[in-house]
């Protein structure tokens, strides 16, 4: 693991890199919520599991969680796209496929640039369509996109999703929340719900790149 800084016009964003061990087949960028940073279980575990697999992770931090004080860089969406936008080329390899992705707003960020940036597909992780998502993020990508969505997060179940294209995998985690937490009432742990959402993820990208 490594870790680069990256000016941008709203400040400086961080790239945290996880290199792939075996022979690199992609490189999946993916960004963080609002609520938690690169240091999110669900993120954490991805970046763990895929360099084994032949694939380069890059968590990439807003400018806004580095900062700190006055003048700290703004959230808002053109400034999460600003930065992300500005990171891309620091990521973006002549030809490898980037899958960009993240959690919840991390998701939106993908969902907008994805296109114009010419990723290979998205990742969307706790996608939060009853907060501020909309289904028409999702389905203007026009791109590969695996959706990974607990069965029990407050920002959209799975069942609560729009009608999607076919080029989209919705996948539920059941009985999880935004965070992909399970309640202990429901017999579930924490740790099997990451796992599916990393089989989610690993399963998807091998179909993907065959």
């Amino acid at each position: 693991m490594r870790q680069q800084h990256v000016d941008t016009p709203v400040g400086q964003a961080a790239i945290t890199w996880f290199e792939a061990d075996a022979p690199l087949r992609a490189i999946v960028m993916l960004g963080h919520g609002s609520a938690t940073g690169v240091e999110a279980p669900d993120l954490q575990a991805i970046a763990a599991a895929l360099p084994p697999l032949g694939f380069t992770v890059a968590l990439i931090t807003q400018p806004y969680r580095l900062a700190r004080g006055p003048g700290r860089p703004a959230s808002d969406e053109p400034s999460l796209d600003a930065a992300w936008r500005a990171v891309w080329p620091h990521v973006a390899t002549a030809g490898t496929p980037v899958i960009a992705g993240g959690r919840s707003a991390g998701s939106q960020v993908a969902c907008r640039t994805a296109r114009t940036l010419g990723a290979h597909a998205v990742i969307a992780l706790s996608y939060p369509l009853l907060g501020p998502g909309s289904p028409h993020e999702l389905v203007s990508t026009g791109l590969p996109m695996l959706i990974v969505q607990g069965g029990a997060d407050p920002y959209g179940t799975p069942a609560q999703f729009p009608s999607l294209p076919p080029s989209a995998t919705l996948i539920e985690v059941p009985h999880a929340n935004h965070m992909f937490g399970v309640p202990a009432r429901t017999g579930g742990t924490a740790s099997p719900a990451l796992a599916q959402v990393v089989e989610a993820v690993t399963t998807w990208i091998h179909a993907l790149l065959g």
